[in-house]
């Protein structure tokens, strides 16, 4: 019973994650990262961690992790605890696992291992099972099965089950000096005290030298590497120039040095780099050989040709007569015989008489093969592969797919599908090949589990300080790191400068208790609590709000706008008029009537409105406010005031302010002798004088009037009044006598001179008449005349016989003509009877041609009837012929 409260009271001094965040009754945790880094920063002479080097910040982090309680195993995402047996992997990730998952972890892969060599590779189970390998379910890197974990050691390595209830030592550490050699085998050892994480650079200070040698420094012995910023000027491998580049670590680059060089033969030159100084034309070789007969067929090289590869011993192309003592120039003859030289199939031998040139390349013998998948046989060529249609159905080692190659050999490849599974974390899916998941049961399985999510996931506080790393998929079950600064994060509210500091914490700043004090647009404050916006949580990571009973509620949200001031104020009604004020509350911004005639000058400035009060809307105003108001009452009377200048037309607009618009009325005025009219706007023409009146209005052509005296026009152009001298016309008159027989000309005065003679006025005389008469008749005249009235005795009747027929029938001429066409188209009785006698003797023929027709094709249907039962009969004969 005592050790386990021993065990629960270690357990909530070094987790925070057991402890809750808000409340002040909690127990420090220890700051073991002091105890820990304190020999290194002594051998460094440093003061504190901030100064020290980046290699420190890993192991920090796996620090505030175990110290924080977030460490989670990869393989089963729970929580590690101060006293599980752990395993950590020493090469690459550090990671940190429980030895049962561990374990369980390496069997299966350490199976999978030798199951896949012994199924693929010709060798015995027991082998393939001392060969197997396993891998760290984060960073991969491969152990061999003799490293499978079997203790419970701390990180260092020296102690095993080093679990201790001494708070001040690091859980899964033996508490003494890590004492680890460090890396690129300097010979010194860690100093920090056994600690998670890999060790950092050697501190100590050693005299190095840079990498081209020049400079010589003392410097920390995991920094003894270092750059002088110098030139190299180490020999080139050319061993003629020198390396140009700053001081470098590993081998000098090859010389770009720019020359012209030949190539091996000595035939070209080429500009070149001093790295390809040696290099080959592509012009064959063609000096004369040793024997002086043939020449070098090799390429361009170094040296000699050599001797002619054509003297001394000699055989035929297929090697089986041997001729010695044959001169180079001579080609070797043909032996006759069967070539038998082996084709490139390794089967066969070639079937040619003996022959210069290689042999054929594909051999042509037919023999029986099978296929790959041993489901076809076949006749083929031997150069010819053969492979059937048919597709392997043999399920690959995931157990899921099958191999779906066509023709098979047996040798199915491993399954290249994506597993795409859900992971443990519930964020991401298996991106590894598919693989069948491990059967604790029947312990079968080819490619094991999926690997479990190797991301990690960063929490921190709100300032970012302190920070530790948990598996991907146990972030919403950790807490987040108590962090020991002054939160930095600005308070949004106006109280920023005033405010009291708080520590760093996780979430959202606490209120402001300070008075708000904002002013209101209407000049007043704010007397509540500061309800300003508050800076937002962390979003990397969100607790669960604890539910939490308040008794007294809250007056305002925070971050919530100031709510509307409730200060009281005299306010006038919608008209402002004066006396009707009164009493409302400063937010409230409903209006009132006062029910008085709201009496302001309507937009006309003539009259006043008669409304009940109301709000006056404002023309330039765009608000909603401004827009919800009401206009006064339009004006419609209309317009009363006297035009500037004087115009008899009426103003056409309503009642309006300012003076009425020129009147532009068209009024027409026709010249003075009536043959034209003129459109003139009423103000344009009752402007100018009545001089100008009489000009505008003037055609400007002939009078157009007719004399009074006489049917002639006014010679005179377009005037007022009547004409001038009428009886003064010198237009030309045909004069006649009494039977129209004699004819002169004279003037019209002259005419209307002797129509006054006589008595009578040249007013009353026509237009036919006129000028008839005026000259006396001869002898001539008096004989004509008589002829004349005997003809107009004899026709007059005739014509007004016609004329009073067509006065008393008029008909229009449509109709005229209509009549005339129904005269024309009238015949006589017999060419009605011709023509009936015709239609009916068509009829009858017509009538006899269908029943003859229908006759005789009935005649000719059975007819063919007959004919063809006559053939069918004939078949059946044939075909069945009487038996006797």
């Amino acid at each position: 019973m005592s050790k386990m409260t021993s065990t629960a009271k270690y357990e909530q001094l070094l987790s925070d994650s057991d402890t809750d965040s808000d409340s002040g009754h909690a127990e420090p945790c220890p700051d073991l990262s002091s105890s820990i880094f304190r020999p290194y920063l002594e051998s460094t002479n440093q003061s504190s961690l901030a100064t020290s080097s980046a290699d420190l910040s890993k192991i920090k982090s796996f620090l505030t992790s175990s110290s924080s309680g977030a460490l989670s195993c990869l393989i089963c995402l729970e929580r590690i605890r101060p006293s599980d047996p752990t395993w950590h992997c020493s090469s690459l990730c550090y990671s940190l696992f429980h030895l049962i998952c561990i374990q369980s972890w390496a069997r299966q892969a350490s199976d999978l291992s030798a199951a896949s060599a012994a199924f693929r590779l010709p060798i015995s189970a027991e082998k393939a099972a001392e060969s197997s390998t396993w891998n760290c379910p984060k960073c991969r890197f491969q152990y061999s099965k003799s490293q499978l974990p079997k203790k419970y050691l701390c990180f260092c390595g020296k102690l095993q089950d080093p679990y201790s209830e001494d708070p001040w030592i690091l859980p899964h550490s033996c508490g003494d000096v890590c004492n680890r050699p460090l890396s690129h085998n300097c010979g010194h050892f860690c100093l920090l005290l056994c600690h998670p994480g890999p060790c950092p650079s050697c501190p100590k200070l050693v005299t190095c030298s840079c990498f081209c040698g020049k400079l010589e420094d003392v410097r920390r012995c995991g920094f003894k590497n270092f750059s002088c910023n110098r030139t190299c000027s180490k020999p080139l491998d050319c061993k003629s120039h020198k390396c140009v580049q700053i001081c470098h670590d590993g081998p000098c680059p090859p010389c770009k040095a720019r020359a012209v060089y030949k190539c091996q033969c000595g035939k070209i030159e080429q500009e070149r780099e001093c790295c390809e100084r040696d290099f080959r034309c592509e012009n064959p070789c063609k000096n004369l050989l040793g024997c002086g007969k043939h020449v070098c067929e090799r390429g361009c090289h170094f040296g000699e040709c050599g001797g002619c590869p054509l003297q001394g011993k000699r055989t035929c192309p297929c090697g089986k007569r041997v001729y010695d003592g044959m001169p180079c120039d001579v080609d070797a003859p043909l032996c006759g015989a069967t070539c038998d030289k082996m084709l490139s199939c390794g089967l066969h031998r070639c079937p040619e008489r003996c022959h210069r040139g290689s042999c054929i390349e594909t051999c042509r013998t037919v023999i029986t093969k099978l296929c790959r998948c041993r489901s076809l046989k076949k006749e083929v060529p031997c150069y010819q592969d053969l492979a059937c249609e048919r597709k392997c159905q043999t399920m690959r080692d995931c157990g899921r797919h099958a191999c779906k190659r066509r023709c098979c050999d047996g040798d199915c490849p491993p399954c290249s599908e994506i597993c795409g599974k859900r992971l443990r974390c519930k964020n991401h899916k298996c991106p590894s090949p598919c693989h069948r998941v491990y059967d604790n049961i029947h312990y079968s399985s080819f490619r094991g589990p999926c690997a479990p999510c190797p991301l990690m996931v960063t929490i921190s506080c709100a300032c970012g300080e302190t920070h530790f790393e948990v598996p991907c998929g146990t972030e919403m079950d950790q807490k987040p790191p108590r962090c020991r600064k002054l939160c930095h994060i600005t308070p949004l509210c106006r109280h920023a400068s005033i405010s009291k500091p708080h520590k760093c914490h996780y979430g959202a700043c606490p209120t402001c208790r300070l008075i708000c004090e904002e002013e209101y647009t209407c000049g007043h404050n704010c007397k509540l609590r500061c309800h300003g916006p508050r800076p937002p949580p962390n979003p990397e990571f969100m607790l669960k709000p604890k539910k939490k009973k308040s008794n007294h509620p809250s007056e305002v949200t925070p971050g919530s706008p100031c709510p509307p001031c409730p200060e009281l104020v005299w306010r006038s009604c919608v008209g402002q008029h004066i006396g009707a004020e009164r009493m409302m509350v400063c937010s409230d911004r409903k209006q009132f009537s006062c029910e008085n005639l709201c009496g302001n000058p309507l937009p006309c400035g003539n009259h006043y409105c008669t409304k009940t009060c109301h709000a006056i809307k404002s023309r330039s105003s765009s608000s909603v406010e401004e827009r919800s108001k009401e206009n006064c009452e339009e004006c419609n009377l209309p317009c009363q005031k006297e035009r500037v200048p004087a115009c008899p037309h009426p103003c056409p607009k309503p009642c309006h302010p300012g003076e009425c618009p020129r009147c532009k009325v068209l009024i027409k005025r026709s010249c003075h002798c009536g043959a034209m009219v003129h459109v003139f706007e009423c103000l344009y023409y009752n402007t100018l004088p009545a001089k100008e009146q009489i000009t505008v209005r003037s055609c400007g052509g002939p009078c157009h009037r007719k004399l009074p005296n006489c049917t002639h026009l006014c010679p005179e152009m377009c005037h007022t009044g009547q004409c001038p001298s009428p009886e003064k016309c010198c237009k030309k008159v045909t004069v006649r006598c009494g039977c129209q027989t004699l004819k002169k000309e004279w003037l019209c005065q002259d005419v209307q001179a002797a129509y006054r003679k006589t008595g009578c006025d040249p007013k009353d005389i026509s237009k036919n008449q006129f000028g008839l008469g005026l000259l006396p008749c001869n002898s001539d005249c008096k004989s004509k005349i008589q002829v004349v009235h005997a003809e107009l005795h004899t026709r007059k009747p005739k014509v007004s016989e016609e004329k009073e027929a067509d006065t008393g029938k008029h008909v229009p001429k449509r109709k005229k003509k209509r009549e005339r066409v129904q005269e024309v188209k009238q015949v006589s009785r017999l060419q009605k009877i011709i023509t009936s006698m015709k239609w009916l003797l068509l009829c009858v023929t017509l009538l006899v041609a269908i029943i003859a027709t229908s006759y005789y094709g009935y005649k000719g249907l059975l007819k063919l009837s007959d004919w063809m039962n006559e053939v069918e009969e004939q078949r059946q004969r044939k075909r069945y012929p009487p038996r006797i």
